[in-house]
């Protein structure tokens, strides 16, 4: 084993069937994380798409739209059944960049696909999810409307994102789920449970964001990383003795992945891939280093030793702070 290798495995998610074992999320490079460089977040897509990566995560709120412009850009020329593009909708923003809650209406998400349509240069998304449930309307009219656009061939699989138990069993009833999209990493572990157990009886397959914490476990991190407009400034994980906490696991965790030949990152990231074969890592690589970097994490077969230093290296009950702050919290249907 060796960190140089991007061999790209296959996982299962639902419906969507086979699929190389790792994905590429893009917001980072329109949002949230301060200013990305054009240019290399094109070039950045490109490589992922030369290295056989299939799945590309967006949403048509990343950046209001600019997110999806970027995206078609970067495929142009790009045989458009060499990828499966994920769209999460739902997610209503103001120009200021505010926050104001989701819209998941039948006729929204309609009107949503049809400007993400537009946007990406494209006759169908392969995956569209509702960014979060959106508490005003029943999973079951979202998924409906979402159903009648998979009849009419603007769709081709519905997903869900950051939802329960519950509502993933009462959107399964209505139409067949390919996958969930939930946040998952060695500090961010609620999925495993009833959520995780309801997906695999379902045989629904996970798209798991955030497999380095927004960064935080990337090996990468330092308080001078926070940039403009960085949102992780005002994350729990990456505030004061908190932060602290953190980077001293992430310290730890640097020397039993030097053991095994990996960074940090190529260490959480395998461990995410190691969860199971319906389980995909999507990696929020926003260069063409980094994305190297995470693709050496690709065909790793950690060994339960490993697992077992990994996992005494970051206990997930040492972990300080909450994976949002409160406010973002409470949206959330996976936290209930």
């Amino acid at each position: 084993m060796t960190s140089t290798s991007h061999t790209l495995t296959t996982k299962t998610l639902g419906t969507l069937g086979t699929t190389p074992a790792m994905g590429l999320g893009l917001m980072g490079m329109s949002a949230l994380y301060g200013p990305a460089d054009r240019d290399e977040s094109i070039a950045t897509i490109r490589a992922a798409v030369d290295a056989g990566i299939r799945l590309l995560d967006t949403g048509d709120f990343y950046g209001m739209g600019h997110n999806e412009l970027l995206l078609r850009d970067a495929l142009q020329g790009v045989d458009r059944d060499s990828v499966d593009i994920s769209v999460k909708f739902g997610a209503l923003r103001g120009p200021d960049g505010g926050w104001y809650g989701s819209d998941a209406r039948p006729a929204a998400v309609k009107t949503f696909l049809a400007y993400s349509l537009e946007r990406l240069g494209t006759d169908h998304v392969d995956i569209y999810r509702p960014a979060r449930l959106d508490p005003s309307v029943p999973i079951e009219e979202t998924v409906g409307a979402i159903a009648e656009m998979v009849e009419a061939g603007f769709v081709r699989h519905i997903g869900l994102s950051e939802v329960g138990a519950e509502t993933i069993r009462r959107a399964h009833a209505v139409h067949p789920i390919s996958d969930l999209q939930i946040e998952y990493s060695l500090v961010s572990r609620g999925v495993e449970g009833d959520i995780l157990d309801t997906c695999r009886e379902l045989g629904i397959g996970v798209t798991a964001y955030g497999v380095l914490s927004r960064g935080l476990i990337s090996g990468h991190y330092s308080r001078d990383n926070v940039q403009a407009n960085d949102f992780r400034s005002h994350s729990p994980r990456f505030q004061g003795e908190n932060l602290d906490r953190n980077l001293a696991l992430v310290d730890a965790l640097r020397g039993v992945a030097a053991d095994s030949g990996l960074t940090v990152a190529q260490a959480a990231i395998a461990w995410v891939g190691s969860r199971g074969d319906d389980i995909v890592p999507l990696v929020g690589a926003r260069t063409r280093e980094r994305l190297t970097e995470s693709l050496g994490a690709a065909g790793i077969a950690l060994t339960p030793e490993q697992l077992g230093a990994i996992e005494a290296a970051m206990p997930v009950d040492d972990v300080a702070g909450a994976r949002y702050a409160a406010d973002q919290m409470a949206m959330l249907d996976s936290e209930r």
